[in-house]
């Protein structure tokens, strides 16, 4: 039997108790054989001994248990088992008695969860405005854009032939500052005065997509994610700013988080509280055809973890904390000085502050935030408008082309166009290299180890800007998933031991906070999301300490993985796991769930490929797989630099033009760069496709055709953040090979898969959620289609795994993660890390399915108090 986690506690029957049960003198019952019935028809096999072990004895594997569980939650005779049930339950014995412990309550006395306990009534009606406000509303966002951008182009265009009236460089100089300082006062203060005068304060309440209302409330979400004060993220400025638009914030707050909250009215925080990176909270959720708004409430001294979930109408009361990788679900609260972590919140006993406090005034953050606007108006700005100025006046491709007898010939403009994007791409490429292999290095003499610094000083500053150098996502995207990243790791001061090489040691997405105090053992493989937390932050300190993950492991997507996590050889990580700060040193097992929980390291399935993971077969696929690595990245660069070309082109014909058209062209610009941009990628995609769709696949990482498959994954997205809630995202999805039904409400949804991924009319995709079509564990990939049906709502930053099937009207609540082979019925309600049917999903239309049980843990998952 697969022992639990010390540190989780699962509710239902003692584990104790179900072994006293299973023992081997025990009656069969009626129950037990059902169950070995339809785990029989599963594993395609003549029959299950009650006491065989799922994992172990029957070779089974989470894809197989998951539908298992699906088959059996159609059953009115046998109560419905969720996986974390069959990973502490791995025997049929064990499994139907503690089901029988948590058997359903009366059909004519359905349980539903208090909003207390974090659920609300059940609404599965989706309400929205119909085609024509659908229509509508995307023609006034593209408006909008385009009188945006108009007049950005307009005041550029202006502001560029004020500065080049100039005489002398420090006239231009001060030019410079002027029009590059009120342009920047002008883009921060845009979207304070258009939250004011559109909205007012926000109120608790919901209106459906859209409408007028939901325009208004776009316009001042758009403006907010295009605004440049998010550059000072981590900064008393930042939180000045919060303030401003509404938000009630108190003295001594640190938020480290880029995720904008819009509803700024309906967040309070006290003083002295922290939040980690990657943390959301909104104030909104896009939930069954309409935008949510609620209050988040955070008490004095409260402590944020990384890649958490704050929904609406949650609370913190003072001195409470969350951990990492965790989530409030709606109604929740913290008590006072209470602690809480998992996905829902449950109670711990870790302590999330782990660096002593130091001395960090008022006057300490008012000179910082101050010195911060200075090299900003002094330097930054100057240096950027006086930089486009000398680039506009120095090259004569552009040069020339400003005089208006200027004559243009289109081989002078292709040729100007070619010496300009290649030195501005290659020097990009090279020096951003050269300066990432020295600096962070020199830089990390100035920020010891394991030494509390207070915040908002000289060595702050250093480790942000350490921080911020080292996370270009060019550099992982270009060299991740290929034998290749290790190199770039290692040069920008990674620890990782003796390299056993695979071809595939880390994604294209590695993140950290001090790239020279991580250190990753031998064989151990990551396969995208990884953040490594080496900063520890309290109220008024920081300390950064060494992150070490423990040889020969296997890290899933989307891990924080903190100082001192107890894990260490042979152990695997499984997607959006919390990796536990307590407890016992984890070894040669699997960890699963937020809190995480024991599963078994590997299976039968997982071993087939054995025999391409060592000797001679290894290093002939290794050798064939760098090739083909080589060639992706030189393909990748290819492509990258002929985008640049044709955006250098297009902007070699605008300012050919600009004497005839005058500001106009150069107003147009951005948006032709929008819509050239994506249907370049577009293209792109599908030419790397053949033009065809992905088949679902099971083969070595070293199989050609998953080396087809990896492939796609270098090619750009991130223009796609821009449509986010607009009726244009799920036409690029459509145009990528989404099977994506109409009026689809998408504000922030991630596909990896596109051509695999099927999504009904009117689902809701929230901000921060992920449908991912494979797995990669240790060498072996996998990947199937998962379908969303019609009316389906995926809460913030929910993540759907391979092979899942989403009935109509269902939802996944936030920060939830749907396993792999899940199939969740028709209008209900999941949640969980790993998601399990919820207590509220009892409540259902007449003749969409019977009413399952709840999980062995679902009512103590909930509850907070």
């Amino acid at each position: 039997m697969v022992e639990q986690s010390s540190e989780v506690h699962i509710g239902g029957p003692d584990e104790s108790t179900v072994m006293e049960r299973s023992s081997p003198g025990s009656t069969t019952t009626e129950t037990e054989t059902r169950l070995a019935d339809a785990l029989a028809d599963v594993v395609g096999v003549e029959s299950v001994p009650v006491d065989v072990h799922f994992f172990d004895g029957l070779g089974a594997n989470s894809l197989v248990m998951a539908q298992f569980c699906a088959r059996v939650r159609k059953r009115e005779d046998l109560p419905s088992p969720s996986m974390k049930d069959i990973y502490r339950y791995p025997t049929i014995r064990s499994l139907a008695a503690a089901l029988a412990e948590s058997a359903p309550a009366p059909a004519d006395a359905p349980a539903t969860l208090s909003p207390s306990a974090g659920a609300m009534p059940p609404d599965p009606v989706t309400r929205t405005n119909g085609r024509l406000s659908h229509t509508l509303c995307g023609t006034f966002q593209l408006l909008f854009f385009l009188g945006y951008t108009v007049v950005a182009g307009f005041v550029t265009a202006g502001g560029y032939e004020w500065v080049a009236a100039g005489s002398g460089p420090l006239d231009i100089y001060v030019r410079s500052l002027l029009f590059g300082g009120l342009g920047f006062v002008t883009l921060c203060a845009f979207p304070v005065v258009a939250k004011w005068v559109l909205i007012g304060r926000w109120k608790p309440g919901e209106f459906p997509y859209w409408g007028g209302t939901y325009l208004r409330f776009w316009i001042v979400k758009a403006l907010l994610h295009a605004n440049p004060m998010i550059l000072f993220v981590g900064n008393p400025l930042y939180v000045l700013y919060l303030r401003a638009l509404g938000a009630r914030i108190g003295r001594g707050v640190t938020i480290l988080s880029r995720s904008v909250p819009v509803c700024t009215d309906l967040l309070t925080i006290g003083s002295g509280t922290v939040v980690r990176k990657d943390s959301f909270f909104l104030g909104y959720r896009a939930h069954a055809g309409r935008i949510q708004t609620g209050r988040i409430t955070l008490g004095r001294d409260v402590y944020i973890g990384e890649k958490t979930v704050l929904d609406i109408d949650t609370s913190m009361g003072d001195g409470a904390q969350l951990g990492h990788s965790s989530s409030l679900y709606r109604g929740q609260a913290v008590p006072d000085g209470e602690h809480r972590h998992g996905s829902p919140a449950q109670p711990t006993e870790v302590d999330y502050v782990r660096v002593a406090p130091a001395s960090c005034g008022t006057v300490r953050r008012a000179w910082f935030g101050l010195a911060s606007l200075l090299q900003l108006f002094l330097l930054y700005i100057p240096l950027s408008v006086g930089g486009l100025y000398a680039l506009f006046n120095e090259v004569p491709a552009i040069r020339d082309r400003l005089e208006p007898a200027a004559a243009l010939t289109l081989p002078e403009l292709v040729y100007d166009a070619l010496v300009l994007s290649l030195t501005l791409f290659l020097g990009f490429v090279v020096l951003g290299l050269a300066a990432l292999f020295t600096l962070p290095r020199l830089l990390s003499l100035a920020v010891r180890p394991d030494r509390v610094y207070p915040l908002y000083g000289f060595r702050y500053a250093v480790h942000r800007a350490t921080a911020r150098m080292t996370n270009i996502k060019f550099f992982t995207w270009l060299f991740g998933d290929s034998s290749y990243i290790v190199h770039y790791l290692r040069g920008i001061g990674y620890d990782l031991s003796h390299v056993e090489q695979t071809g595939s040691n880390f994604g294209t997405a590695v993140q950290h906070e001090s790239p020279v105090l991580v250190t990753v053992g031998s064989g151990t493989m990551v396969a995208d999301g990884l953040s490594v937390i080496n900063a520890d932050y309290s109220a008024t300190s920081f300390r950064l300490s060494r992150t070490s993950i423990g040889p020969r492991n296997f890290l899933g997507n989307n891990i924080a993985y903190p100082i001192g996590g107890r894990t260490g050889d042979n152990c695997l990580l499984a997607t959006k796991v919390m990796v536990p700060l307590d407890g016992e040193v984890r070894e040669g097992v699997g960890l699963l769930g937020s809190p995480c929980f024991e599963i078994p390291r590997s299976v039968e399935r997982d071993s087939r490929f054995d025999d391409l993971r060592t000797g001679e077969a290894l290093r002939r696929a290794l050798t064939a797989k760098n090739r083909h690595n080589l060639r992706t990245m030189a393909l990748m660069l290819f492509v990258r630099w002929l985008h640049t070309l044709v955006l250098t082109l297009l902007a070699l014909a605008s300012v050919n033009l600009y004497g005839v058209l005058g500001h106009i062209v150069i107003a147009s610009y951005m948006a032709l760069a929008l819509a050239l941009s994506t249907a370049y990628y577009v293209l792109v995609e599908r030419c790397l496709r053949s033009f065809r769709r992905l088949r679902p696949m099971l083969c070595s990482i070293y199989d050609r055709a998953f080396w087809s498959h990896e492939r796609l994954w270098k090619v750009p997205d991130h223009y796609l953040n821009i449509f986010n809630g607009t009726p244009y995202k799920p036409l690029v999805w459509r145009l990528l090979g989404v099977r994506i039904g109409s009026r689809v409400f998408d504000d922030g949804c991630f596909i990896t898969e596109r051509t695999l991924t099927a999504i009904g009319d009117e689902s809701t995709l929230n901000a921060g959620s992920k449908i991912q079509c494979h797995s990669q564990e240790d060498g072996t990939f996998k990947s199937d289609v998962t379908t969303l049906g019609a009316r389906c709502t995926l809460g913030v930053a929910a993540h759907v795994h391979y092979g899942v099937t989403i009935g109509d009207g269902a939802e996944l609540a936030p920060d939830s993660f749907l396993m792999k082979g899940e199939e969740v019925p028709p209008h209900s309600r999941w949640g969980g890390n790993p998601a399990v049917e919820t207590q509220e999903a009892a409540v259902r239309p007449a003749g969409t399915g019977r009413r399952t049980s709840p999980s062995v843990d679902g009512a103590a998952a909930a509850t907070v108090n």
